[in-house]
């Protein structure tokens, strides 16, 4: 079965199981998405692990001119899974994931039991201005049935951005512990890169190469160079508002044009949580990502 003809069976189970309590309905549903993930990840050549709002799009954007560059394609279709390969057998088949239902149909939780073997690059923020956007995100833009199968607060709720970060289900403590998972993975993951977003903002030329080369697709700097420029922050605006890339549904589209806080493209701003919050706030924010593991390099910590 093609992953359209399981994305179409989940449907139609869920239909079917409309009748069921709420929990065993998001039990059946992260279940089957599971599933789909965890097929998927059987087949993909690497996977692109994040924390959801880590920057993931943009560098998604940068891959997806990069291979479209290497093979003489067009520019209008976003990087899913397998849909380049199609077109270029070269070109890999990527799978993006934050992880969030593999566990559910594996029943293990740990990457390292689910990822092991796999080419693996870790996308990671700072847990702080992870928190701001996905409250920007669960506000703006989440459906709400991914806040209920994710136990986001639900749909409607009169939440303010400082009880969202500090929701231990959902800000900065949970970020931290998904980041700390992966590092603990690291001794059984041989071929996992850890990427930092700021890193990338500072020098995305030098952090696309590397990924290119860890993963296997190397692309001559011109390609590289013309991919950066391709996924800037104002041409990323702009094919936002002009919906230039077919085919991805909502992942780049505003969630309302007169909002400026619905875009997926909203700031980017390395630190921008310091926008929030008072100073005293900060230093309470700071002390709770204090338990992040060293080896990504926050707060003081050595990258």
């Amino acid at each position: 079965m093609n992953d359209k003809a399981l994305v179409a069976a989940r449907y139609a189970i869920l239909v079917m199981c409309f009748w069921l309590p709420p929990q065993r309905r998001k039990a059946m549903e992260r279940w089957l998405r599971g599933h789909e993930e965890y097929r998927r990840l059987q087949r993909a050549d690497w996977v692109l692990v994040s924390w959801g709002k880590s920057g993931r799009t943009w560098l998604r954007v940068m891959l997806s001119r990069a291979y479209q560059l290497k093979a003489g394609l067009s520019g209008e279709k976003l990087l899913e899974f397998d849909n380049l390969h199609k077109l270029d057998e070269s070109l890999p088949v990527v799978f993006f994931t934050h992880n969030n239902y593999i566990g559910d149909y594996t029943g293990v939780s740990e990457p390292q039991a689910q990822f092991e073997g796999k080419r693996v690059v870790l996308l990671a923020r700072d847990p702080l201005d992870v928190a701001v956007s996905q409250y920007f995100q669960w506000k703006f833009r989440m459906h709400p049935n991914k806040k209920f199968i994710n136990a986001y607060p639900p749909h409607g709720a009169d939440i303010d951005i400082w009880d969202f970060v500090t929701n231990r289900e959902v800000g900065v403590p949970r970020i931290v512990d998904f980041l700390n998972g992966w590092a603990r993975a690291i001794p059984v993951l041989r071929d996992l890169l850890i990427v930092r977003y700021e890193d990338a903002r500072a020098s995305p030329e030098r952090i696309l190469t590397k990924i290119l080369d860890f993963t296997g697709t190397p692309v001559t700097a011109a390609e590289v160079k013309a991919a950066v420029d391709f996924a800037s922050y104002d041409n990323m605006k702009k094919m936002e508002q002009t919906r230039f890339f077919k085919g991805s549904g909502s992942r780049v589209r505003p969630g309302n044009e007169n909002n400026p806080q619905s875009f997926k493209v909203r700031k980017g701003k390395v630190g921008g949580y310091r926008d929030y919050f008072t100073d005293e706030q900060c230093a309470r924010l700071e002390q709770m990502a204090a338990g992040l593991d060293p080896i990504f390099g926050y707060r003081g910590q050595p990258s």
